[in-house]
Parts: C-alpha cells; structure tokens; sequence
C-alpha cells in the first residue's frame, strides 16, 4: 500500500515542478513570436453569426495573451512519464520498476490520446494565430475538428470493443448493461460530448481548476480499482495542470486553447470508460456538461423561438461575466462547484 501511495503522488509533484520549469522557456517563445490572435473577435461556433457581447467582454484580452499554453500540462506529463520509465530501465531495481507506471492495460491507451489529442490541438492554434484554416477567426472549422475527434473515437472504441472485449457500461446501483456493437457508436458520441465541453477554457483560470479537479476525482478511482497505474496518470496530469494553472490564474500569462482542452477532454473519455464509470460523467465532470448543454440550449432556443435567446451569451460562464460577475468570481465558483460534483462522483463509484 505505501509503495503504490508513493508510485501515485511523487509523480504528480514531479510533473508540477517539470511544468514550472519549463514555462519560461515555452513563455519566451510564445511571446517573442507573438502566438496571439491577430484580432479581437470570434465568431459562434455551432450557430454561427456573431458574438458581439463576447467580443465586447473580452477584446481587450484576445489580443496580446499568447496561445499554446496548454503545452505545458501535456508536456510536463509526458516527460515525466519518461523520466521515470527511463530511470526504471537505466537503474533496473524494485523500488524502479514498481515506481514505473507506463503499463500495456492501463496507460497506454490514455497516454496515446493525450498527445495524439494534444498535437491536433497545437496544429490548430498555429492555424489560429496565423489567420489561416477555413473560417475567418483562423483555425481549423468547428467541423473538421469534429471530424477528427469523431475519427480518434472511432479507433478508441475499436480498441475497447475488439481488443479489450469491452461491450457493458456500468450502471450505478445497478449493474453492468450489455450494449453489444452498440458500444462503438456511445463511445464516439460521449468523447464527442466531452470534448464540445472545452469550451469551458473562456475566463483565467477557469478550465485549469476545473480539470484538476476532475482527474483527481478519477486518480481516487483507478486507485480503489486498483489500477494503480491510472491513478498516477490521472495524477501526472493534475500535477501538470496546476503548474500551467500557476501561470494562468488572473492575470492570464497564456492560455490553454485547443493544445490543453482536446487532449484532456480526449484523454478524460478514455479514462471513463477504462474505470466503467462513464455513466457518473455527467457528475464528476458537472462544469463540462453544463457548459456544452448551455451551447446547446442556446442554439436550439434561437433556431425555434425566431431567435430568441435563454442566456445573454453562451457558453453560461461568460452568461455570468455579461450579467456583471466579475471573471476572477466565476472561476471560483466554478472550482467550488467542480469539487464538490468530483466528491460526489468519486463517493458515488465507489459505493455503486
């Protein structure tokens, strides 16, 4: 037990110290190459049009604070990763091969999509910052990363169904649920449904709090499955959000853009469904859902009421910065909020 508490927490401490290392190197290139939107302004993603109350709350922010930081939560997590696994090989012993956790059956799968997840996102932050994509705010479309992410879940359901043999989703308090073939398709629909959920990354500090919160919630759970070496990924990764989180707090030296969101919200859906727990999702990963079902409530709602609007802006969080919160107070209570839904997720699979 002490062995495996140690393999779950140094690690982490390890990826937060590498992640504040390395952020002045990663600051002086994103500002010497000024890796920042050329123009203030963006453009409604699902609906399209325009998003002038967005635009009037943030313009003075989109220009100026560079993109890309994001690199730091993945990258921190991979060297880490590697350190250790080199050390493991390098100086062969107990105490290093059980510190090592890059494991076949549980973290190679996560590990893959983060970085496959997290190099896409870089690419489209360079066709953001230099004005090119396909659509006038730069990037690539909200339809070609759709695209891809619907891809990356097509090859992870695959791998869960034909290679792993994994068809049953749990249902709490009440067993495991046989989906059959039908498994393929929820698999791609809930990465999807995750990843329309990054849109949280709008206001310092936001979407960093809230993603530690949620992969400590599911290092809690791989540790009582004991699937150790989930534990220390899911903790590797906290460990480099709250580096990037360090430098991202009020006010924003970076941003985490689409480098940090479509890794980690890629990577979450993998780890879901590697602890059978996707079905308590919804609550350990509360701000995510809430904040993709706000999008959609607002874009159905001015399809079908002639235009009509529920929230000021969507997606809700800047609905509370447009009605006069001020953005530091959002993000806080937005932590808040995500760490009691990651309590009550992790309490509930446990028990369940």
């Amino acid at each position: 037990m002490t062995i495996d508490i140690i393999k779950v927490l140094i690690p982490s401490a390890i990826a937060f110290f590498i992640g504040i290392g390395i952020t002045p190197i990663l600051t002086h290139y994103l500002y010497k190459h000024k890796t920042w939107k050329k123009k203030a302004g963006n453009m409604a993603g699902i609906g399209g049009g325009g998003t002038p109350i967005f635009n009037k709350l943030h313009e003075d922010k989109e220009v100026g604070t560079p993109r890309m930081g994001g690199v730091i939560i993945w990258m921190s997590a991979l060297l880490t990763i590697l350190v250790i696994w080199l050390i493991s090989k390098i100086f062969p012993s107990d105490l290093t091969s059980k510190l090592d956790f890059l494991s076949r059956g549980q973290t190679w799968l996560p590990l893959f999509t983060l970085v496959v997840g997290s190099l896409i996102g870089l690419m489209d932050d360079f066709l953001e910052i230099t004005g090119k994509g396909g659509y006038i705010a730069g990037g690539l479309s909200l339809k070609k990363r759709l695209f891809i992410v619907f891809l990356i879940g097509l090859v992870g359901a695959w791998w869960f169904f034909f290679k792993l043999g994994i068809s049953t989703v749990m249902v709490p308090f009440a067993g495991e649920l046989s989906l059959g073939l039908l498994f393929i398709p929820f698999f791609v629909l809930i990465m999807m449904a995750l990843y329309s959920g990054g849109v949280i990354d709008g206001i310092d500090g936001l979407a960093g709090g809230v993603f530690v919160s949620i992969f400590t919630a599911y290092a809690g759970i791989s540790f009582f499955q004991n699937q150790i070496d989930l534990a220390a990924f899911c903790l590797v990764i906290a460990g480099g959000l709250l580096a990037f989180l360090w430098f991202n707090i009020p006010p924003a030296r970076f941003y985490m853009s689409e480098t940090g969101s479509m890794g980690l919200t890629l990577t979450l859906a993998v780890v879901a469904f590697l602890t059978n727990t996707v079905l308590l999702l919804p609550i350990i990963a509360f701000p995510l859902f809430i904040t993709s079902l706000s999008n959609i409530i607002q874009v159905t709602s001015k399809k079908f009421r002639h235009g009509k609007k529920v929230f000021l802006v969507a997606p809700i969080h800047h609905h509370f910065e447009a009605i006069g919160w001020p953005g530091y107070k959002v993000t806080m209570r937005f932590w808040v909020i995500s760490a009691v839904c990651a309590i009550i997720g992790l309490v509930l699979a446990l028990i369940s």
